[in-house]
């Protein structure tokens, strides 16, 4: 009976520990998607200025 209560616990721990590096990961993905999503918007900005000031 000892044996199950171990391995619940150890059980416990792996899944918060993968629910962790999830998180972490997660956050990390968010601001690299931010930061190309601001480049993007800026490469688009200045086109659009240029363009429309060469018209």
């Amino acid at each position: 009976m000892d044996e199950k209560a171990q391995i619940s616990a150890e059980m416990i721990l792996l899944i918060g520990a993968m629910l962790i590096i999830v998180i972490v990961a997660g956050g990390y993905i968010l601001g690299i998607t931010q930061s190309v999503a601001g480049n993007i918007t800026s490469v688009i900005d200045t086109a659009r200025d240029t363009t429309i000031n060469r018209m």
